[in-house]
Protein backbone atom coordinates (compact mmCIF):
# COMPACT_ATOMS: atom_id res chain seq x y z
CA UNK A 1 0.00 0.00 0.00
CA UNK A 2 1.21 3.32 -0.67
CA UNK A 3 2.68 5.30 2.08
CA UNK A 4 1.64 8.67 1.15
CA UNK A 5 -1.92 7.47 1.13
CA UNK A 6 -4.08 9.45 3.39
CA UNK A 7 -4.99 6.60 5.30
CA UNK A 8 -1.17 5.69 6.53
CA UNK A 9 -0.95 9.29 8.25
CA UNK A 10 -0.27 9.70 12.00
CA UNK A 11 -2.81 12.68 11.56
CA UNK A 12 -5.68 11.06 9.62
CA UNK A 13 -5.56 9.03 12.69
CA UNK A 14 -5.77 11.79 15.16
CA UNK A 15 -8.18 13.25 12.79
CA UNK A 16 -10.30 10.43 13.24
CA UNK A 17 -10.18 10.95 16.87
CA UNK A 18 -11.47 14.36 16.64
CA UNK A 19 -14.43 12.76 14.86
CA UNK A 20 -14.82 10.80 17.70
CA UNK A 21 -15.42 13.38 20.19
CA UNK A 22 -19.11 14.94 18.72
CA UNK A 23 -20.00 10.85 18.60
CA UNK A 24 -19.03 10.38 22.11
CA UNK A 25 -20.51 13.70 22.85
CA UNK A 26 -24.29 12.74 21.03
CA UNK A 27 -24.18 9.28 22.40
CA UNK A 28 -24.12 10.74 26.54
CA UNK A 29 -26.72 13.31 25.45
CA UNK A 30 -28.91 10.39 24.42
CA UNK A 31 -28.92 8.99 28.43
CA UNK A 32 -28.03 12.16 30.83
CA UNK A 33 -31.57 13.55 30.25
CA UNK A 34 -33.59 10.97 31.33
CA UNK A 35 -31.53 10.95 34.21
CA UNK A 36 -31.46 14.89 34.78
CA UNK A 37 -35.52 14.66 34.40
CA UNK A 38 -36.85 13.88 37.41
CA UNK A 39 -34.46 16.63 39.21
CA UNK A 40 -34.91 19.53 36.62
CA UNK A 41 -38.25 19.18 37.03
CA UNK A 42 -38.84 19.44 40.59
CA UNK A 43 -36.85 22.74 40.58
CA UNK A 44 -38.26 24.07 37.59
CA UNK A 45 -41.88 22.63 38.72
CA UNK A 46 -42.42 21.31 34.99
CA UNK A 47 -45.38 20.04 34.08
CA UNK A 48 -45.84 16.13 32.41
CA UNK A 49 -46.43 17.50 28.75
CA UNK A 50 -43.27 19.81 29.55
CA UNK A 51 -41.31 16.80 30.71
CA UNK A 52 -42.45 15.29 26.90
CA UNK A 53 -41.15 18.16 25.25
CA UNK A 54 -38.17 18.74 26.72
CA UNK A 55 -36.99 14.95 26.01
CA UNK A 56 -38.69 14.60 23.26
CA UNK A 57 -37.92 18.25 20.80
CA UNK A 58 -33.87 17.60 20.66
CA UNK A 59 -34.62 14.23 18.78
CA UNK A 60 -37.45 15.76 16.79
CA UNK A 61 -35.25 18.80 15.83
CA UNK A 62 -32.18 16.75 15.32
CA UNK A 63 -34.03 13.88 12.62
CA UNK A 64 -35.74 16.94 10.89
CA UNK A 65 -32.47 18.23 10.03
CA UNK A 66 -30.30 15.51 9.19
CA UNK A 67 -30.68 15.94 5.91
CA UNK A 68 -30.80 19.58 5.37
CA UNK A 69 -27.78 19.49 7.19
CA UNK A 70 -25.84 16.65 5.17
CA UNK A 71 -26.56 18.51 2.27
CA UNK A 72 -25.54 22.03 3.47
CA UNK A 73 -22.18 20.57 4.44
CA UNK A 74 -21.73 19.33 1.06
CA UNK A 75 -21.81 22.79 -0.41
CA UNK A 76 -20.49 24.88 2.22
CA UNK A 77 -17.34 22.57 3.68
CA UNK A 78 -18.36 20.15 5.98
CA UNK A 79 -15.35 20.63 8.30
CA UNK A 80 -16.71 24.32 8.47
CA UNK A 81 -19.97 22.71 9.24
CA UNK A 82 -19.20 20.51 11.85
CA UNK A 83 -17.03 23.66 13.52
CA UNK A 84 -19.65 25.67 13.52
CA UNK A 85 -22.45 23.00 15.28
CA UNK A 86 -19.65 22.20 17.74
CA UNK A 87 -19.63 25.73 18.89
CA UNK A 88 -23.87 25.92 18.82
CA UNK A 89 -24.09 22.99 20.49
CA UNK A 90 -21.55 24.30 23.12
CA UNK A 91 -23.81 26.89 23.62
CA UNK A 92 -27.10 25.52 23.65
CA UNK A 93 -25.59 23.34 25.88
CA UNK A 94 -24.69 26.22 28.80
CA UNK A 95 -27.95 27.67 28.43
CA UNK A 96 -29.79 24.65 28.84
CA UNK A 97 -27.13 24.14 32.01
CA UNK A 98 -28.29 27.37 33.20
CA UNK A 99 -31.50 27.46 32.06
CA UNK A 100 -33.90 29.35 34.61
CA UNK A 101 -37.13 28.24 33.20
CA UNK A 102 -38.64 25.72 31.41
CA UNK A 103 -39.67 27.26 28.15
CA UNK A 104 -35.88 28.64 28.15
CA UNK A 105 -35.01 24.83 28.49
CA UNK A 106 -36.91 23.80 26.25
CA UNK A 107 -35.71 26.43 23.47
CA UNK A 108 -31.74 25.28 24.44
CA UNK A 109 -32.93 21.90 23.37
CA UNK A 110 -34.08 23.20 20.03
CA UNK A 111 -31.19 24.68 19.70
CA UNK A 112 -28.89 21.50 20.11
CA UNK A 113 -31.16 19.67 18.04
CA UNK A 114 -30.89 21.81 15.05
CA UNK A 115 -26.47 22.07 16.45
CA UNK A 116 -26.39 17.74 16.82
CA UNK A 117 -27.91 17.78 13.33
CA UNK A 118 -24.83 19.01 11.86
CA UNK A 119 -22.47 16.42 13.64
CA UNK A 120 -23.23 13.11 12.68
CA UNK A 121 -23.80 14.02 8.94
CA UNK A 122 -20.40 15.88 9.20
CA UNK A 123 -18.35 13.48 11.11
CA UNK A 124 -19.01 10.58 8.64
CA UNK A 125 -19.21 11.91 5.61
CA UNK A 126 -15.45 13.31 6.71
CA UNK A 127 -14.84 9.88 7.86
CA UNK A 128 -15.41 8.77 3.95
CA UNK A 129 -12.77 11.85 2.66
CA UNK A 130 -9.90 10.95 5.37
CA UNK A 131 -10.11 7.24 4.55
CA UNK A 132 -10.67 6.31 0.59
CA UNK A 133 -9.49 2.60 0.78
CA UNK A 134 -12.45 0.87 1.37
CA UNK A 135 -11.01 -1.62 4.12
CA UNK A 136 -9.44 1.44 6.37
CA UNK A 137 -12.89 3.16 5.63
CA UNK A 138 -14.62 -0.06 7.43
CA UNK A 139 -11.83 0.38 10.24
CA UNK A 140 -12.65 3.98 10.88
CA UNK A 141 -16.51 3.49 10.78
CA UNK A 142 -16.28 0.58 13.54
CA UNK A 143 -13.82 2.78 15.73
CA UNK A 144 -16.31 5.77 14.93
CA UNK A 145 -19.32 3.52 16.06
CA UNK A 146 -17.54 2.09 19.24
CA UNK A 147 -16.92 5.65 20.32
CA UNK A 148 -20.73 5.83 20.16
CA UNK A 149 -20.74 2.93 21.96
CA UNK A 150 -18.35 3.92 24.99
CA UNK A 151 -20.77 7.36 25.25
CA UNK A 152 -23.44 4.87 26.07
CA UNK A 153 -21.78 3.23 28.83
CA UNK A 154 -20.05 6.48 30.37
CA UNK A 155 -22.98 8.34 29.72
CA UNK A 156 -25.55 7.16 32.80
CA UNK A 157 -22.03 6.84 35.17
CA UNK A 158 -21.02 10.19 34.51
CA UNK A 159 -24.59 11.84 33.89
CA UNK A 160 -25.35 9.85 37.81
CA UNK A 161 -21.86 10.72 39.80
CA UNK A 162 -22.75 14.63 38.66
CA UNK A 163 -26.41 14.90 39.70
CA UNK A 164 -25.74 13.55 42.61
CA UNK A 165 -22.48 15.56 43.51
CA UNK A 166 -23.64 18.93 41.53
CA UNK A 167 -27.00 19.69 40.10
CA UNK A 168 -29.35 18.29 37.06
CA UNK A 169 -28.20 21.32 34.73
CA UNK A 170 -24.32 20.04 35.04
CA UNK A 171 -25.04 17.09 32.54
CA UNK A 172 -25.31 19.43 30.26
CA UNK A 173 -21.98 21.11 30.57
CA UNK A 174 -20.75 17.54 30.15
CA UNK A 175 -20.25 18.64 26.32
CA UNK A 176 -18.62 21.48 26.19
CA UNK A 177 -14.69 20.38 27.12
CA UNK A 178 -15.00 17.64 23.89
CA UNK A 179 -16.74 20.58 21.28
CA UNK A 180 -13.67 22.80 22.58
CA UNK A 181 -11.33 20.43 22.05
CA UNK A 182 -13.04 20.16 18.36
CA UNK A 183 -12.86 23.63 17.68
CA UNK A 184 -9.50 23.70 18.95
CA UNK A 185 -7.96 20.59 17.03
CA UNK A 186 -10.20 20.40 13.67
CA UNK A 187 -8.95 23.28 11.63
CA UNK A 188 -5.08 21.19 12.15
CA UNK A 189 -6.82 17.92 11.62
CA UNK A 190 -9.63 17.74 9.78
CA UNK A 191 -9.90 18.25 5.53
CA UNK A 192 -12.20 20.62 3.95
CA UNK A 193 -14.48 19.33 1.36
CA UNK A 194 -17.13 20.49 -0.67
CA UNK A 195 -18.63 20.18 -4.11
CA UNK A 196 -17.53 23.79 -5.14
CA UNK A 197 -21.02 24.16 -6.87
CA UNK A 198 -21.97 26.95 -5.22
CA UNK A 199 -25.34 26.17 -5.72
CA UNK A 200 -28.04 27.77 -3.27
CA UNK A 201 -30.12 25.26 -0.66
CA UNK A 202 -34.00 24.70 -2.00
CA UNK A 203 -35.29 26.24 1.26
CA UNK A 204 -38.82 24.84 -0.12
CA UNK A 205 -37.38 21.80 0.28
CA UNK A 206 -35.58 22.38 4.00
CA UNK A 207 -39.52 23.33 4.66
CA UNK A 208 -41.28 20.36 3.55
CA UNK A 209 -38.60 17.66 5.34
CA UNK A 210 -39.17 19.63 8.77
CA UNK A 211 -43.04 18.93 7.38
CA UNK A 212 -42.56 15.33 6.82
CA UNK A 213 -40.08 14.06 9.16
CA UNK A 214 -41.16 16.30 12.44
CA UNK A 215 -44.73 15.04 12.50
CA UNK A 216 -43.94 11.75 11.72
CA UNK A 217 -41.26 11.21 14.34
CA UNK A 218 -44.28 12.84 16.74
CA UNK A 219 -47.17 10.98 15.85
CA UNK A 220 -44.74 7.59 16.02
CA UNK A 221 -43.74 8.16 19.45
CA UNK A 222 -46.98 9.24 21.17
CA UNK A 223 -48.54 5.89 19.18
CA UNK A 224 -46.19 3.98 21.19
CA UNK A 225 -47.98 5.57 24.69
CA UNK A 226 -51.16 5.51 23.81
CA UNK A 227 -54.15 4.26 21.37
CA UNK A 228 -53.99 5.77 18.31
CA UNK A 229 -55.68 8.84 19.13
CA UNK A 230 -56.23 11.94 17.05
CA UNK A 231 -53.12 13.47 17.80
CA UNK A 232 -50.52 10.12 16.15
CA UNK A 233 -52.80 10.03 13.43
CA UNK A 234 -52.66 13.73 12.43
CA UNK A 235 -49.20 13.50 12.67
CA UNK A 236 -48.69 10.35 10.78
CA UNK A 237 -50.84 11.38 8.30
CA UNK A 238 -49.32 14.97 7.82
CA UNK A 239 -45.79 13.40 7.73
CA UNK A 240 -47.08 11.06 4.91
CA UNK A 241 -48.24 13.88 2.66
CA UNK A 242 -45.38 16.19 3.06
CA UNK A 243 -43.47 12.88 2.08
CA UNK A 244 -44.34 12.35 -0.66
CA UNK A 245 -44.39 16.10 -1.85
CA UNK A 246 -41.43 16.43 -0.74
CA UNK A 247 -39.83 13.52 -2.72
CA UNK A 248 -41.44 14.85 -5.86
CA UNK A 249 -39.82 17.72 -5.65
CA UNK A 250 -36.58 16.50 -5.06
CA UNK A 251 -37.44 14.95 -8.80
CA UNK A 252 -38.15 17.91 -11.12
CA UNK A 253 -35.97 20.61 -9.16
CA UNK A 254 -32.37 21.27 -10.54
CA UNK A 255 -30.57 21.07 -7.66
CA UNK A 256 -32.12 18.87 -4.80
CA UNK A 257 -31.69 18.96 -1.25
CA UNK A 258 -31.76 14.85 -1.46
CA UNK A 259 -31.07 13.34 -4.14
CA UNK A 260 -33.51 10.61 -4.74
CA UNK A 261 -32.24 8.54 -7.61
CA UNK A 262 -29.40 7.24 -5.02
CA UNK A 263 -32.22 4.62 -4.28
CA UNK A 264 -32.11 3.51 -8.01
CA UNK A 265 -28.92 1.75 -6.58
CA UNK A 266 -30.01 -1.96 -5.55
CA UNK A 267 -27.25 -1.90 -2.94
CA UNK A 268 -27.82 1.25 -1.48
CA UNK A 269 -31.74 0.97 -0.91
CA UNK A 270 -31.38 -2.32 0.31
CA UNK A 271 -28.83 -1.49 2.92
CA UNK A 272 -30.50 1.43 4.21
CA UNK A 273 -33.91 -0.69 4.38
CA UNK A 274 -31.78 -3.28 6.21
CA UNK A 275 -30.54 -0.57 8.96
CA UNK A 276 -33.77 0.67 8.91
CA UNK A 277 -35.44 -2.67 9.71
CA UNK A 278 -32.80 -3.33 12.55
CA UNK A 279 -33.53 0.15 14.48
CA UNK A 280 -36.57 -1.24 14.29
CA UNK A 281 -36.07 -4.11 16.01
CA UNK A 282 -33.64 -3.21 18.36
CA UNK A 283 -34.78 0.38 19.54
CA UNK A 284 -38.65 -1.34 19.89
CA UNK A 285 -37.08 -4.66 21.99
CA UNK A 286 -34.49 -2.15 24.26
CA UNK A 287 -37.73 -0.55 25.45
CA UNK A 288 -39.44 -3.51 26.44
CA UNK A 289 -36.20 -5.34 27.87
CA UNK A 290 -35.61 -2.10 30.11
CA UNK A 291 -39.27 -2.41 31.25
CA UNK A 292 -39.04 -6.41 31.53
CA UNK A 293 -36.50 -6.14 33.97
CA UNK A 294 -38.23 -2.79 35.83
CA UNK A 295 -41.71 -4.16 35.87
CA UNK A 296 -40.94 -7.90 36.05
CA UNK A 297 -37.96 -8.60 37.52
CA UNK A 298 -38.08 -5.52 40.12
CA UNK A 299 -35.28 -3.68 39.21
CA UNK A 300 -34.47 -0.32 40.19
CA UNK A 301 -33.55 2.16 37.09
CA UNK A 302 -29.82 1.70 38.36
CA UNK A 303 -29.51 -1.86 38.22
CA UNK A 304 -31.56 -1.82 34.91
CA UNK A 305 -28.92 0.68 33.57
CA UNK A 306 -25.58 -1.71 34.91
CA UNK A 307 -27.56 -4.41 33.03
CA UNK A 308 -27.36 -2.52 29.72
CA UNK A 309 -23.46 -2.14 29.85
CA UNK A 310 -23.13 -6.00 28.49
CA UNK A 311 -25.10 -4.68 25.48
CA UNK A 312 -22.68 -1.91 25.25
CA UNK A 313 -19.83 -3.89 25.61
CA UNK A 314 -21.12 -6.36 23.28
CA UNK A 315 -21.48 -3.76 20.43
CA UNK A 316 -18.36 -2.14 21.59
CA UNK A 317 -16.55 -5.74 20.54
CA UNK A 318 -17.92 -6.45 17.55
CA UNK A 319 -17.52 -3.06 15.97
CA UNK A 320 -13.94 -3.20 16.43
CA UNK A 321 -13.15 -6.87 15.59
CA UNK A 322 -16.22 -6.23 12.17
CA UNK A 323 -13.71 -4.20 10.25
CA UNK A 324 -11.07 -6.93 10.97
CA UNK A 325 -13.03 -9.92 10.03
CA UNK A 326 -13.89 -7.97 6.54
CA UNK A 327 -10.46 -8.05 5.45
CA UNK A 328 -10.43 -11.72 5.34
CA UNK A 329 -14.38 -12.39 4.51
CA UNK A 330 -17.19 -10.95 2.18
CA UNK A 331 -18.94 -8.09 3.54
CA UNK A 332 -22.19 -9.54 2.70
CA UNK A 333 -21.66 -12.53 4.03
CA UNK A 334 -20.66 -11.13 7.49
CA UNK A 335 -24.53 -8.90 7.25
CA UNK A 336 -26.00 -12.43 6.40
CA UNK A 337 -24.64 -14.01 9.48
CA UNK A 338 -24.51 -11.26 11.90
CA UNK A 339 -28.03 -11.14 10.83
CA UNK A 340 -29.01 -15.13 11.83
CA UNK A 341 -27.03 -14.38 14.58
CA UNK A 342 -29.97 -11.48 15.93
CA UNK A 343 -31.94 -13.69 14.71
CA UNK A 344 -30.95 -16.51 17.43
CA UNK A 345 -30.78 -14.17 20.21
CA UNK A 346 -34.15 -12.89 20.08
CA UNK A 347 -35.36 -16.62 20.50
CA UNK A 348 -32.94 -17.22 23.17
CA UNK A 349 -35.54 -14.43 24.77
CA UNK A 350 -38.27 -16.34 23.18
CA UNK A 351 -37.59 -19.06 25.13
CA UNK A 352 -36.23 -17.47 28.55
CA UNK A 353 -38.49 -18.34 31.60
CA UNK A 354 -40.16 -15.62 33.57
CA UNK A 355 -38.03 -15.62 36.54
CA UNK A 356 -34.67 -16.25 34.86
CA UNK A 357 -33.87 -13.06 33.42
CA UNK A 358 -29.85 -13.81 32.29
CA UNK A 359 -31.77 -15.66 29.64
CA UNK A 360 -32.95 -12.38 27.84
CA UNK A 361 -30.36 -10.55 28.60
CA UNK A 362 -27.70 -12.74 27.00
CA UNK A 363 -30.01 -13.00 23.74
CA UNK A 364 -30.17 -9.65 23.87
CA UNK A 365 -26.47 -9.31 23.58
CA UNK A 366 -26.17 -11.71 20.67
CA UNK A 367 -28.32 -9.77 19.24
CA UNK A 368 -26.57 -6.60 19.67
CA UNK A 369 -23.73 -8.11 18.51
CA UNK A 370 -25.09 -9.96 15.65
CA UNK A 371 -26.34 -6.21 13.92
CA UNK A 372 -23.00 -4.37 14.31
CA UNK A 373 -21.81 -5.96 10.74
CA UNK A 374 -24.80 -4.60 9.39
CA UNK A 375 -24.33 -1.04 10.78
CA UNK A 376 -20.67 -0.67 10.63
CA UNK A 377 -20.60 -2.64 6.87
CA UNK A 378 -23.76 -0.95 5.83
CA UNK A 379 -22.81 2.60 6.39
CA UNK A 380 -19.79 1.70 4.64
CA UNK A 381 -21.53 0.37 1.90
CA UNK A 382 -23.70 3.27 1.78
CA UNK A 383 -21.27 5.96 1.40
CA UNK A 384 -19.06 3.68 -1.06
CA UNK A 385 -22.17 3.85 -3.30
CA UNK A 386 -22.06 7.63 -3.84
CA UNK A 387 -19.71 9.85 -5.34
CA UNK A 388 -17.72 12.05 -2.84
CA UNK A 389 -19.55 15.16 -3.61
CA UNK A 390 -22.76 13.34 -2.16
CA UNK A 391 -21.18 11.61 0.55
CA UNK A 392 -23.04 13.95 3.24
CA UNK A 393 -25.99 13.25 1.98
CA UNK A 394 -25.66 9.95 1.91
CA UNK A 395 -24.61 9.92 5.65
CA UNK A 396 -27.59 12.02 6.13
CA UNK A 397 -29.65 9.40 4.78
CA UNK A 398 -27.82 6.72 6.77
CA UNK A 399 -28.50 8.51 9.77
CA UNK A 400 -31.86 9.37 9.27
CA UNK A 401 -32.72 6.13 8.99
CA UNK A 402 -31.35 4.88 12.13
CA UNK A 403 -33.60 8.04 13.88
CA UNK A 404 -36.91 6.98 12.23
CA UNK A 405 -36.07 3.27 12.89
CA UNK A 406 -35.75 4.09 17.00
CA UNK A 407 -39.10 6.13 16.56
CA UNK A 408 -41.11 3.47 14.54
CA UNK A 409 -39.30 0.84 17.01
CA UNK A 410 -40.92 2.28 19.68
CA UNK A 411 -44.63 2.82 17.94
CA UNK A 412 -44.70 -0.04 16.48
CA UNK A 413 -43.15 -3.52 18.97
CA UNK A 414 -44.47 -0.87 21.91
CA UNK A 415 -47.65 -0.81 20.33
CA UNK A 416 -47.96 -4.78 19.74
CA UNK A 417 -46.66 -5.77 22.77
CA UNK A 418 -49.73 -3.76 23.97
CA UNK A 419 -52.01 -5.48 22.26
CA UNK A 420 -50.46 -8.91 22.71
CA UNK A 421 -50.82 -7.99 27.03
CA UNK A 422 -54.15 -6.76 26.31
CA UNK A 423 -54.73 -10.22 25.17
CA UNK A 424 -53.64 -12.17 27.87
CA UNK A 425 -55.40 -10.16 30.82
CA UNK A 426 -58.33 -8.37 31.25
CA UNK A 427 -57.44 -5.07 32.14
CA UNK A 428 -61.07 -2.80 33.11
CA UNK A 429 -60.96 0.30 31.01
CA UNK A 430 -57.54 0.05 30.20
CA UNK A 431 -55.53 -0.12 26.74
CA UNK A 432 -52.27 0.27 25.57
CA UNK A 433 -49.21 -0.85 27.96
CA UNK A 434 -51.09 -1.24 30.98
CA UNK A 435 -48.58 -3.28 32.80
CA UNK A 436 -46.84 -0.26 33.36
CA UNK A 437 -49.76 1.27 35.78
CA UNK A 438 -50.84 -2.49 37.10
CA UNK A 439 -47.53 -3.26 38.53
CA UNK A 440 -47.12 -0.08 39.80
CA UNK A 441 -50.30 0.33 41.94
CA UNK A 442 -51.84 -1.18 44.76
CA UNK A 443 -53.26 -3.51 43.68
CA UNK A 444 -53.99 -7.17 44.81
CA UNK A 445 -50.86 -9.17 44.35
CA UNK A 446 -52.73 -12.01 42.55
CA UNK A 447 -53.41 -9.07 39.78
CA UNK A 448 -49.64 -8.15 39.68
CA UNK A 449 -48.62 -11.52 39.37
CA UNK A 450 -50.51 -11.91 36.09
CA UNK A 451 -49.71 -9.03 34.84
CA UNK A 452 -46.28 -9.09 35.17
CA UNK A 453 -47.16 -12.87 33.27
CA UNK A 454 -48.90 -11.36 30.85
CA UNK A 455 -45.87 -9.09 29.82
CA UNK A 456 -43.36 -11.06 29.80
CA UNK A 457 -45.14 -13.45 27.36
CA UNK A 458 -45.88 -10.12 24.98
CA UNK A 459 -42.08 -9.75 25.39
CA UNK A 460 -41.40 -13.31 24.75
CA UNK A 461 -43.88 -12.76 21.61
CA UNK A 462 -42.41 -10.03 20.15
CA UNK A 463 -38.85 -11.62 20.44
CA UNK A 464 -40.17 -14.36 18.55
CA UNK A 465 -41.55 -12.22 15.92
CA UNK A 466 -38.38 -10.23 15.66
CA UNK A 467 -35.73 -13.53 15.21
CA UNK A 468 -38.79 -13.91 12.32
CA UNK A 469 -38.06 -10.64 10.79
CA UNK A 470 -34.09 -10.96 11.33
CA UNK A 471 -34.17 -14.26 9.44
CA UNK A 472 -35.68 -12.84 6.59
CA UNK A 473 -33.41 -9.68 6.45
CA UNK A 474 -30.65 -12.10 5.80
CA UNK A 475 -32.34 -14.11 3.09
CA UNK A 476 -33.17 -11.02 1.82
CA UNK A 477 -29.57 -10.03 1.91
CA UNK A 478 -28.27 -12.99 0.88
CA UNK A 479 -30.54 -13.10 -2.40
CA UNK A 480 -29.70 -9.45 -3.41
CA UNK A 481 -26.41 -9.59 -3.41
CA UNK A 482 -26.60 -13.72 -4.96
CA UNK A 483 -28.38 -12.24 -8.08
CA UNK A 484 -25.87 -8.89 -8.10
CA UNK A 485 -23.24 -11.45 -8.98
CA UNK A 486 -24.94 -12.65 -12.39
Amino acid sequence: MDKNRPENNLRTWLGLAVLALPTLVLAVETSVTYLALPYLSKDLNATGIEQLWIVDIYGFVLASLLITMGNLGDRIGRRKLLLIGAMFFAMASALAAFAPTVGLLIFARVLMGIAGATLMPSTLALISNLFTDKKQRSMAIGVWMSCFMVGMIIGPLLGGYFIEKFYWGSVFLLAIPPMITLLIAGPFLLPEFKTHKGKSTDLISVGLSLLTIMPLVFGLKNLAFQELGMYSLLGIVVGIIFGFTFVRRQKIIDHPLLDVSLFKNLTFSTVVFVMLVVAVLMGGTALLLNQYLQLVQGFSPLITGLWGVPQAVGMLFASIITPILAQRIRQETLIVVGLVIAALGFMLIFISPVGWFPLAIAGFVLATIGVAPTLVLGTGIILSAVSPEKSGSAAAISETSNQLGVALGVALIGSLAAVIFSNQISVPGGSGLDAISIINSSAQHDVIVAAQNAFAKSFSTVAAIGAAIFAGLAVLVHFIYKNKEK
